[in-house]
Formats: C-alpha cells, sequence, structure tokens
C-alpha cells in the first residue's frame, strides 16, 4: 500500500504536532461542534479529554529530569530557568495592575491577557532549546534544560499571577498542579527503566491533548488572535531574550544558551486551560489565551532561532578576534 508522509508534513509546520490538531479540533468546534456528542463514547472523550491526558504527559514529562544534574547544569539550568521565570513575574505584575485577570474587551488588543502573556514566557520549548544548543552550543549547555524542563505544567504559571496580585490558587491546587510532574521525577529517578519507558510517551500525547484543546476554540476569533499572537512572539523573544541573553553571559556563556530560550513550548497553549480549571475567574481569559500562545509558539520557533544564529555568529568572530589578538601579542 503506497505511503503518505503525514508525520512528515505535519513536522514540517514550526510546533506542527501542537499546532496541526489543535487546527483540527478548531475547525471541528467551528464548524461541525456536534460532531464529537453526535457519535458519543470514545469520539466524545478525545474531543474533550485534555485534562486527563495532560496529566498523563506531565508524569511521563517529569520522568525525563534527572535530579542528579552536574554543578554546572545546575548552575547554567538554573540561571536561565530564574532569568525565564522572573521576566514572566515582571511582566505579569505590571499587567497584572492594569488589567487584572480579565481580558481585553475591545479594541487593536481585543484577547489580550496577563494569563496570556504569563503563559507564553513561562515555558521554554526545550526540543527547539536543545536543537540549537547542539548546533551552537556545548553538550553542557544541551543538559541545562534538564533544569529548565521544571517550567512545564501550570504550576509557576499560578505562582506568578499570585505574586502579581492576581486572583491567587488554594495551596491544594498548587500542590496539585506538580504533584504529576513530582511522581513522574521519581519514578524516572529510581527506575531508569521507567525513565524510557514514560519518557517515549511524551510527543505521543501532544497531538491528542492538542487535538481536545483545539475543540473548545472558536475559530471566528483565530485572524484576531493570530495577529496579536505575532507580537506576542515578538515581545517573548525580546522581553525574555534580553535577560537570558544577559543572563548567560554573566554566568561565563556566550549568550547563544540565553537567545535560544528566549521561545514559546508547544505544550504552554495547554496552560490557559489548566489554570481556568483551576480557577473560574480565569475562564474568560482562557478562551483567547490558548490561540495566543498558539500562535506565539510558531512564531518564536521561527524567530528564536534566525537570532540564535546570528548571536552564534558574532560570538564565533568576538572569539576569533581575541585569539588573534592574544596571537599577535605573543
Amino acid at each position: 500500500m503506497a505511503q503518505l508522509p503525514i508525520k512528515r508534513a505535519i513536522e514540517r509546520v514550526p510546533g506542527g504536532m501542537m499546532i496541526v490538531p489543535l487546527l483540527l479540533g478548531a475547525l471541528i468546534a467551528t464548524f461541525v461542534p456536534g460532531m464529537p456528542k453526535f457519535f458519543g463514547s470514545f469520539t466524545n472523550a478525545l474531543f474533550t479529554g485534555a485534562l486527563p491526558i495532560l496529566a498523563v504527559f506531565y508524569v511521563c514529562m517529569g520522568s525525563s529530569i534527572d535530579i542528579k544534574a552536574t554543578p554546572y547544569l545546575l548552575k547554567k539550568g538554573g540561571a536561565l530557568f530564574a532569568a525565564k521565570v522572573g521576566s514572566a513575574i515582571v511582566v505579569g505584575f505590571v499587567l497584572g495592575h492594569f488589567l487584572g485577570e480579565m481580558p481585553v474587551s475591545s479594541g487593536l488588543f481585543a484577547g489580550m491577557s496577563t494569563l496570556a502573556v504569563v503563559a507564553a514566557m513561562n515555558d521554554t520549548n526545550g526540543g527547539l532549546y536543545m536543537a540549537l544548543m547542539g548546533q551552537y552550543g556545548k553538550s553542557e549547555d544541551v543538559g541545562a534544560y534538564t533544569i529548565m524542563s521544571l517550567e512545564s505544567g501550570p504550576f509557576l504559571t499560578m505562582v506568578t499571577l499570585g505574586v502579581a496580585g492576581l486572583s491567587a490558587f488554594p495551596w491544594q491546587t498548587l500542590v496539585g498542579s506538580v504533584l504529576p510532574l513530582a511522581a513522574g521525577m521519581l519514578l524516572g529517578n529510581l527506575d531508569r527503566e521507567m525513565r524510557a519507558f514514560l519518557g517515549r510517551a511524551v510527543p505521543v500525547m501532544i497531538p491528542f491533548f492538542a487535538l481536545a484543546l483545539g475543540a473548545s476554540l472558536d475559530l471566528h476569533k483565530v485572524w484576531q488572535a493570530g495577529l496579536l499572537g505575532i507580537g506576542l512572539g515578538f515581545a517573548v523573544v525580546i522581553v525574555t531574550g534580553i535577560p537570558l541573553y544577559l543572563t548567560d553571559r554573566l554566568t561565563g556563556g556566550t549568550g547563544v544558551a540565553g537567545v535560544a530560550a528566549a521561545n514559546t513550548a508547544g505544550n504552554g497553549a495547554a496552560v490557559p486551560a489548566l489554570i481556568a480549571a483551576a480557577n473560574p475567574v480565569y475562564a474568560e481569559a482562557a478562551k483567547s489565551a490558548t490561540l495566543l500562545v498558539a500562535a506565539c509558539v510558531v512564531v518564536t520557533a521561527i524567530v528564536s532561532p534566525i537570532l540564535t544564529a546570528a548571536v552564534a555568529k558574532r560570538a564565533a568572530a568576538r572569539a576569533q578576534a581575541s585569539g588573534s589578538t592574544v596571537g599577535a601579542t605573543r
């Protein structure tokens, strides 16, 4: 039987395994919204089961985090982690003062919210970061994502919103949001075979929870969200990229690792729905925030590699000039 390159075609789209199923779910929700309920059973569960799938996803994700990181990984990963999350907290505090929990209701920025911005800034695209550092950095910098992967999930976004002075979350909700990740970390570090077993499921889960998330979206708002998402994507690269670059330089790096982390993870698009499930006051903001973060994933997946390549080229030229100067003084 002739084979179709479906997977290859999807992966040509930046963040394709997240974006394509998300749009497919949104198309169904927009044009045939009653289809999942009409068929019921497993079909309906597939289109409405984002939260259970995400819970399993975070257990599997946690299993890949090795707590026996070397001092360099702790130093580099911890510094980049603090810079990325710190940037989101500062921006969240400022926006929270003006916008509160609700999205902008009208005008050019209709749909923009503190939740959307914080969710977009809090989570780094691990696959993209490691690919870029594999090409332009050191293997130790690739491993720094071990620490940065703790950004995954809604926990830090909940904390950031609370620090920003917005509606806080009960401690049980905060703990519950990180328990699946912690359970996965425990399993993965106690048994390497469990790490390998669960880790293989991480990429498989992404299109399934993306489809379910998309099934809750209205495509009539996509164009506006897309334009805002483009702006938000550039904002993430600039606003988080500058402190990340400076932090990388201060910890002995060239700045390349910092710029490579200035992007948004595909699974970040799932965070607004998780936040709304934990605290209904964010339900209105979550509707547009999911689309905004999804658009941001695509934009940063394109802009971040271009900027990383430019910074790496500049760093290489600087190192070469420094070497030439040293050689000339001998």
